[in-house]
C-alpha cells in the first residue's frame, strides 16, 4: 500500500467544500496538527467559534475526503477553535518554558451534545500500556460509589477489552428495541464494554471509523439512566478513540495514569497534552505501581523508581492525586472480578484508590459548579 503524504492530504482539503454554504475548506477552517503515521491521519480544523457546531458538517467531509485517498487506514479530524487575529500560534508543551506548565489550549471546543441522565464523564488515560490504567478505572469507579454516587463504568478499549474480567461479568447486554442496550452490573456498577459482545480470545480487527462508531454507540445507544458520573477506561495511546472522546463526548476532565519511571512519565506527559489541546480539562496524575511493600518482611522495593509522576504533575502545574502501590492483593482482586475497593474497602490498598476517588470528584464538582445535587431529606418534628 503507498504511503499518502502530507502534501497529498492537504490537497486534497483544498478542495473539500461545506455541503451547507458551498465555501470550500479553506475559506472557514485552518488545518493544522496534521499528524500522519502508518496509514493513519488525524488533524484539526481550526474555525470560528461562532460557527462551532454548524460547521460539523464541514468536518465530517474533511474526513471523509482524507479517508478514501490511497493508503488511508483511518481519518480523523476534530473542530477546534478558530484563534483571533494576530493571536500568537501556540506551541505543544515540550517541558520548557518559563512556567514549566502544560501545553496551551487551542481555544475552546465546540459544544457536544450531552449523554441524556448522565451529569459528569471523566476519561482514565495513559500515554503508553503496561500502567495498570484499567485496574486504576475499576478501583476508582468502586471508590466514587463507595460515595454515595450512581457510578458508570465504561471500557472503551475496544482492542484489548479487560472490564468483563475485571468486573466478574458474563454473558451479553438486552435490548429493549432492538436499539438500546441495557448495560451489565456487578458491585452496584452499570458496565459496558465490547468485551460483552464477542468471545474473550477473539480479536476484534477494526478500522479507526469502526471503533469510533462503537465508542459512540456504546456511550449514547445504552440505557445508562441517571448517573452522577461515568468513569471511562480509555485504551492507551493518543490515537483514533482518545479523539473521538475528546471531540464527541462532553468530558468533565481527564485522569492520567502512569508508573514513576522516565519513560512512562514521557508518554503520560503526551496523553496529558493531548487532553489540555482538545480542551478537556486535566484533573491530575495518579502514580500506579509507586512501591512494592515485601508481604514477607515488609521491606520497601522501589522497582520502578518512586515519585516521578508526584515531581511531573508539579512541574506540569496539574494535582498529584496520589500513588498506588504495586501489591499482590491488587492484582488477585482484580483476577478475581472483585477490585480490591469492593474485596477489601478498609485495607491500605484499597484505601488509597479511596483517596484518588476522593480527589477526583472533588475536581469534578469543581467543575459541575454546584457538586452532586442532594435529594430532599424529610425532617420529622
Amino acid at each position: 500500500m503507498a504511503r499518502v503524504s502530507e502534501d497529498a492530504i492537504r490537497h486534497t482539503l483544498d478542495a473539500v467544500t461545506d455541503p451547507a454554504s458551498a465555501r470550500p475548506l479553506s475559506e472557514l477552517a485552518i488545518v493544522s496538527g496534521l499528524v500522519v503515521k502508518d496509514g493513519n491521519i488525524g488533524f484539526a480544523l481550526e474555525v470560528d467559534p461562532a460557527q462551532g457546531e454548524k460547521l460539523e458538517p464541514l468536518r465530517a467531509a474533511a474526513e471523509a475526503a482524507v479517508l478514501a485517498l490511497d493508503g488511508v487506514t483511518s481519518a480523523t479530524a476534530v473542530l477546534t477553535a478558530h484563534r483571533p487575529a494576530g493571536a500568537s500560534t501556540p506551541k505543544p508543551h515540550t517541558g520548557g518554558g518559563p512556567a514549566g506548565g502544560p501545553a496551551p489550549r487551542q481555544g475552546a471546543m465546540p459544544a457536544r451534545p450531552d449523554v441524556t441522565g448522565i451529569r459528569s464523564i471523566v476519561a482514565v488515560a495513559s500515554g503508553k500500556g503496561g500502567v495498570g490504567k484499567s485496574t486504576v478505572a475499576t478501583n476508582l469507579a468502586l471508590g466514587l460509589n463507595r460515595l454515595g454516587l450512581a457510578v458508570g463504568l465504561l471500557d472503551a478499549d475496544v482492542y484489548g477489552p479487560s472490564l468483563p474480567r475485571m468486573m466478574a461479568i458474563r454473558g451479553k447486554p438486552t435490548t429493549v428495541d432492538g436499539k438500546t442496550m441495557i448495560p451489565m452490573e456487578n458491585h452496584g456498577i452499570k458496565c459496558m464494554s465490547i468485551g460483552f459482545l464477542v468471545a474473550e480470545d477473539t480479536p476484534t480487527i477494526w478500522r479507526g471509523p469502526m471503533v469510533m462508531s462503537a465508542l459512540e454507540q456504546m456511550i449514547r445507544d445504552v440505557a445508562w439512566g441517571e448517573l452522577d458520573i461515568l468513569v471511562v477506561d480509555m485504551p492507551p495511546g493518543t490515537g483514533d478513540a482518545q479523539l473521538t472522546m475528546a471531540q464527541r463526548v462532553p468530558l468533565t476532565g481527564a485522569v492520567i495514569v502512569s508508573t514513576p519511571q522516565d519513560i512512562a512519565l514521557l508518554d503520560a506527559r503526551k496523553g496529558l497534552n493531548m487532553f489540555l489541546r482538545v480542551d478537556v480539562p486535566v484533573f491530575g496524575i495518579v502514580e500506579n505501581m509507586s512501591y512494592f511493600l515485601c508481604p514477607h518482611c515488609g521491606e520497601r522495593s522501589e522497582i520502578f523508581s518512586h515519585g516521578g509522576a508526584r515531581h511531573e504533575a508539579e512541574r506540569l502545574g496539574v494535582p498529584f492525586l496520589g500513588e498506588i502501590p504495586l501489591h499482590l492483593a491488587i492484582r488477585e482482586a482484580g483476577d478475581a472480578g472483585t477490585p480490591i475497593v469492593a474485596a477489601a474497602p478498609d485495607s491500605p490498598h484499597a484505601i488509597a484508590f479511596q483517596g484518588v476517588a476522593d480527589a477526583v470528584w472533588s475536581q469534578v464538582t469543581k467543575v459541575l459548579g454546584d457538586g452532586r445535587l442532594e435529594p430532599p431529606k424529610i425532617v420529622f418534628e
